[in-house]
């Protein structure tokens, strides 16, 4: 028969157990920035760093949307203008305005900026943007972003890139809401994106 010292040491560590159990694993979930975590309801999702601006952005943007349709998964994409780039900045807050009539609208200037990048300058963008939504039927603004909060939302995406040290763009991670496995990995090669989402998938 066990004595009282055993039992009280089977139940202390039946509780410990327990403890790791059921609080540190959605600790270590907790842990995961919000930046790297899939969208509600989405088990998986591409997380995307970009300056309007950057080359090697545009270059990658049309394999991103592809990979996203092609799983059906999400595709999330954060701002983070980089300082050496002279218009970027402003075409972030252009595409949060097409954002405020639909993010498809939004994502759709992104990815128009993305492919005429060579053409654009600080001195045509707004004429850029202007054909844009006349396009698809809009008005654009003389004062896009009066209040300023459309740059407010660029500044905090950017905020989040810092926070995350990250230096450069495009900085791309697959992530997920999966308890196991790894909660986020960056894609540091993307001719490996479609391997690495079938990799994660299975996890």
């Amino acid at each position: 028969m066990l004595s009282r010292v055993v039992l009280s040491s089977l139940v202390l560590t039946g509780l410990v157990v327990a403890c790791l159990a059921v609080v540190c694993v959605p600790a270590l979930a907790e842990d995961t920035p919000e930046a790297l975590r899939p969208p509600k309801g989405a088990a998986m999702a591409i997380v995307v760093f970009e300056d309007l601006q950057c080359p090697r952005c545009g270059n990658v943007a049309p394999l991103l949307a592809a990979a996203s349709r092609t799983y059906k998964i999400p595709l999330v994409q954060h701002d983070f203008p980089l300082p050496m780039h002279n218009w970027s900045f402003d075409a972030a807050v252009i595409a949060r305005y097409f954002d405020t009539h639909s993010k498809e609208i939004g994502d759709e200037f992104r990815a128009n900026v993305f492919a005429h990048q060579m053409e654009i300058n600080p001195q045509n963008l707004r004429g850029f943007a202007e054909k844009f939504a006349s396009d698809h039927k809009l008005g654009l603004p003389f004062v896009v972003d009066p209040d300023s909060k459309l740059a407010g939302l660029v500044r905090a995406d950017k905020d989040v890139a810092v926070n995350l040290h990250l230096t450069h763009t495009p900085t791309i991670y697959l992530v997920s809401s999966k308890a196991s496995g790894k909660p986020y990995v960056e894609v540091t090669d993307t001719n490996q994106l479609y391997v690495m989402i079938d990799a994660m998938k299975k996890e």
